[in-house]
């Protein structure tokens, strides 16, 4: 069984979308949820979903570690087909990763207690992101 999740963002970010993922399961048994991001310039992670200063400080970190191509340290990239947050995206979304495996119990995902799913842009500009849902059941 599978389904496409549309995920729209308004620019660089993590946007939790753990509550879209669970009414995908709803009625289902035991299995493996797949997750896949469609996109070269976004990702998937599982992150900590109770204190917002999480998800600000990792947003801080990949700016830092990837600035836009027109910061002086970025002088090197020449993909900048789409501006100069294009090749960032890429390399960003290349440290991270674009499909996810959770276990699934009784129609509900395995994830701790403090976890969610995220889609993290990595684009400036607002999207409409599509990460395919997998359930295979055991």
């Amino acid at each position: 069984m599978q389904t496409v999740l549309t995920l729209p963002t308004r620019g660089p970010g993590l946007y939790e979308f753990t509550d879209q993922a669970a009414v995908f399961l709803r009625g289902q048994g035991d299995g493996l949820l797949t997750l896949f991001c469609q996109h070269t310039s976004a990702s998937l992670t599982i992150q900590e979903n109770a204190d917002p200063d999480v998800i600000r400080d990792l947003n801080a970190f990949f700016e830092r570690l990837v600035p836009d191509a027109d910061h002086p340290q970025m002088s090197f990239l020449r993909h900048r087909a789409e501006g100069p947050d294009d090749m960032p995206a890429h390399i960003k979304s290349a440290l991270t990763q674009v499909n996810l495996s959770i276990p699934v119990q009784s129609g509900r995902m395995m994830l701790g207690t403090w976890q969610g799913i995220y889609l993290f842009e990595h684009r400036n500009a607002p999207h409409t992101r599509r990460v395919i849902a997998h359930f295979r059941e055991d």
